[in-house]
């Protein structure tokens, strides 16, 4: 082949290139909108889509909270949301941001976060509910304000386990043990669903501090949502078509690494308040199963 013929080749191929990738990153960002991925469900206008869906905010006042949810149902998937949290004297107010299948035994994957009195850390409340059956709570501080800005809230999701993160850094993790005698959520489909309301019979200080509604509303933010994710419709799985666009194979067998590992250890050293696994008042006649085992 000529050199000119070559040359024009290569530059024929980087324009390709260029446009795949560039589109690529056009329906990225196109995905992450609020107007097309989520409803806002309740709070008779508390709750907004802004900024031309790249912003959602929910309030609380006294009359009422507010909260939406995916149109999308999951059965398995990385998911991240970016949240800035209530400021100031958030006492008694919960934000929920979790994964939830219907049902009577319905599966959960659950971050709260439970407001506090100025100057106080939140508490970050973590539960898995699996069947129906949950009491699985771990709490945590965090390492920074939550309210100064937005960080960002990751749920792990695949067949073998569960993992919890904050900015990158897993802080819970949740091992698939069925075959040791411990159910885990992996048949049924969840949206993603988040929530602003009043808690204060037992959000801050076990119910003694009540939310001050002078400070309301209360309002939390979110944005940069993405699912990487097998999305279920019509009783079927995207990452099972055959013309699916969902690429599960980088997390569908994710698991934490050396590096994870280590930083797992260190949430959970200088940041854990609370373990149900390690409760003895609670469970007097023994720690549930998951607890010795692993």
């Amino acid at each position: 082949m000529a050199a000119s013929s070559l040359v024009s080749s290569r530059v024929s191929i980087s324009l390709l290139l260029f446009v795949a990738i560039s589109s690529a990153a056009l329906l990225a960002t196109a995905s992450a909108n609020f107007y097309k991925d989520f409803d806002v469900t309740w709070g008779d206008g508390r709750g907004k889509i802004l900024e031309d869906g790249d912003l959602l905010t929910l309030s609380l006042d006294k009359a009422s909270g507010s909260g939406f949810q995916s149109r999308n149902e999951y059965l398995f998937g990385k998911i991240n949301m970016e949240l800035k949290l209530v400021p100031g004297n958030s006492a008694g107010t919960v934000t929920a941001y979790y994964l939830s299948s219907n049902g009577s035994t319905w599966d959960e994957i659950d971050f709260e976060f439970l407001g506090n009195l100025s100057g106080d850390p939140y508490i970050l409340h973590t539960n898995v509910f699996s069947q129906g059956k949950g009491n699985r709570e771990q709490q945590f501080y965090l390492w920074f304000d939550p309210t100064a800005d937005f960080h960002t809230y990751s749920i792990l999701w695949n067949p073998q386990r569960i993992i919890f993160s904050v900015d990158g850094t897993p802080i819970r993790e949740f091992e698939n043990l069925e075959g040791r005698g411990v159910a885990f959520p992996k048949n049924q489909p969840m949206r993603i669903y988040s929530s602003l309301w009043n808690a204060d019979d037992w959000a801050t200080r076990g119910g003694r501090v009540k939310t001050d509604w002078s400070n309301a509303p209360f309002t939390a933010s979110y944005r940069n949502f993405s699912a990487d994710a097998c999305v279920w419709s019509n009783g079927g799985s995207s990452c099972s078509s055959s013309n699916s666009t969902a690429s599960p194979a980088s997390w569908m067998s994710e698991a934490l690494d050396a590096t994870s590992q280590e930083r797992l250890e260190w949430a959970r050293k200088n940041y854990m308040i609370y373990d149900y696994c390690k409760d003895g008042k609670r469970f007097p006649l023994g720690f549930p199963a998951e607890c010795n085992l692993g």
